[in-house]
């Protein structure tokens, strides 16, 4: 088990350093309240932003990572895991005036400076932030153990209401029953690399049951590189057309 997380850590950590790419072009849903707008940072980390609120998911990469975009309102931490919980990419970004929602793991490691800013969730719980919705949905491995990288009731996956439309946030996790019965996702970002989440066959499972409108694979560099993640649109489209499954550059190298 201790050699399992010593490597689940390293793995977080070669997400760390700062990259100084070109950003890739934010993609836009209309609501109820205004656009969203969808900004791709690298491997976990987004960037949403709507209503005049900037919301940052797993920030990590510097403040390179983050040029040109609008300080934090919402911060989102889904795991305890170095490419999700990076004390230094928060110190480097200015995240005083900040709304921090984290599962309780990840509030007990974030440095004692950020204490007074977090509101823990547990899986399964709900609260109001800055006027958004936020549901804390259970992210983990399958079949469940003692020694799983993620096991269940540590992290977060995250759905919020942004002005009428659902947005699911999986982090790092497999096809689990609580994804697969979800209802009424609009948008969905859904992690697929081994060994750490699921394979591209499994991703593409889970999201033809629970059917969002529209599918974001990321966090799709595992141990052999980067995922197909061109198969999993095929599979996901082959079987349901009216899913519409948007491929975007996670990383440097793309």
């Amino acid at each position: 088990m201790k050699l399992k997380l010593i490597f689940a850590a390293l793995f977080g950590l070669t997400f760390l350093p700062s990259y100084a790419q070109q950003q890739a072009a934010p993609d836009q849903i209309e609501t109820k309240k205004g656009p969203l707008l969808i900004q791709p940072v690298q491997h976990a980390s987004l960037v949403l932003t709507w209503d005049g609120k900037t919301i940052y998911v797993d920030p990590t990469g510097g403040a390179t990572a983050y040029a040109g975009i609008a300080e934090p309102d919402l911060i989102l931490i889904t795991d305890i895991h170095g490419d999700h919980m990076d004390p230094k990419t928060l110190d480097a970004l200015k995240t005083d005036d900040a709304v921090l929602v984290a599962p309780q793991a990840v509030a007990d490691q974030l440095p004692a400076k950020y204490k007074k800013q977090v509101v823990v969730l547990d899986n399964g719980k709900s609260a109001t932030q800055l006027g958004i919705p936020i549901s804390a949905i259970p992210m983990y491995n399958l079949p469940e153990t003692t020694d799983a990288m993620h096991p269940k009731g540590r992290g977060n996956g995250y759905i919020l209401d942004l002005g009428g439309k659902r947005i699911y946030i999986a982090g790092d996790t497999e096809g689990t029953p609580e994804m697969r019965n979800l209802k009424n996702i609009d948008v969905a970002f859904v992690p697929m690399n081994l060994p750490y989440t699921m394979d591209v066959e499994q991703a593409a499972s889970a999201v033809l049951d629970f059917k969002p409108k529209v599918v974001y694979p990321y966090h799709y560099r595992g141990q052999s590189g980067l995922s197909d993640i061109a198969t999993f649109k095929k599979l996901v489209n082959d079987k349901n057309k009216s899913i519409d499954v948007r491929l975007r550059a996670w990383y440097p190298e793309q």
